[in-house]
């Protein structure tokens, strides 16, 4: 541009400016590319800003996600602990439930086997008795010599002291077979009840256990796409970066000044291209000051 305006005075004075076509097609696209350059760049900051906005919400997001997941896992972690120690608890005290029972299975067998012989022993004093009674009609053409004799009456004593024995022995079988039938009864009874609840805990672990893996799946996840973003994050400000970088050398190129008073900041990227724009602008009105019927877009 120094060459340009060197040339002016001569054109006012009437001299001939001769231009080489090769350098007004270089100026020409030169000029254009900057323009382009310029749209690119503004192209370029609001979709890096309008994609800034969206990956800081999408990043709110995923740690308000990520937080939950924490929680939610902590919080299955926390029972499952609680639901172990319910388990050990359950476990002592459905062997000592089974221990209680096996006892009173013994007490209850024992209980049978001696019922069992109080009958027989019933059974054996009936016979005795039946043939006592057989051997007393037999005698009974001797009974009146026999009533004169004291055997009589302490064998009469012990056949009724047998039939009384008889009796409460048959009552003490009943009752036996009775406490031995309720003993099994309540015994099954809580049986069933350790086995239900013992399969309600089991699957309650089990669905507990798979809501954990799920939720480590799910925070797994997340944190692939929380990688990604970060990843797109990094190269989108690289992009940025380099922008910036060519704007600001832009800048000087065209003469800007950095700092000061009159200067601009390095990070005012928008400034700089204004200016950028500015100096544009006056080579074109330069140009065609020199050339009027020749613009910068033919």
């Amino acid at each position: 541009m120094k060459t340009s305006m060197e040339d002016h005075p001569r054109t006012l004075r009437g001299g001939p400016l001769e231009l080489k076509p090769t350098r007004q097609r270089y100026v020409k696209t030169g000029a254009s590319q900057l323009l382009e350059k310029r749209k690119e760049n503004v192209t370029a900051g609001e979709e890096l800003q309008a994609q800034r906005e969206v990956f800081e919400v999408k990043r709110n997001s995923l740690r308000l996600r990520r937080d939950e997941v924490l929680h939610k896992e902590k919080h299955l972690e926390a029972s499952l602990i609680n639901f172990d120690k319910f388990l050990q608890e359950n476990d002592a005290k459905c062997s000592r439930s089974i221990t209680k029972a096996e006892k009173e299975r013994q007490a209850g067998l024992q209980k049978e086997a001696e019922a069992q012989r109080l009958s027989r022993r019933c059974r054996s004093l009936d016979g005795r008795r039946r043939s006592l009674q057989l051997a007393v009609e037999r005698s009974a053409l001797y009974g009146r010599f026999l009533e004169q004799l004291e055997e009589v009456r302490a064998l009469v004593g012990r056949f009724e002291t047998l039939l009384v024995t008889r009796t409460q022995l048959s009552e003490r079988e009943g009752q036996a077979r009775t406490l031995l039938d309720g003993h099994r009864g309540s015994q099954q009874r809580e049986l069933d009840r350790q086995n239900c609840l013992l399969m309600h805990h089991n699957n309650r672990l089990s669905q507990l256990q798979t809501e954990l893996d799920l939720s480590r799946a799910d925070r797994l996840g997340w944190e692939s796409r929380w990688t990604h973003i970060q990843n797109t994050a990094a190269k989108e400000t690289l992009l940025l970066g380099q922008i910036k970088t060519g704007t600001l050398n832009l800048f000087q190129l065209a003469g800007g000044v950095l700092g000061g008073d009159q200067g601009v900041e390095v990070d005012a990227t928008e400034t700089q291209l204004d200016r950028i724009q500015i100096f544009i602008q006056k080579q074109m009105d330069i140009m065609n000051e020199i050339n009027p019927s020749d613009t910068l877009f033919g």
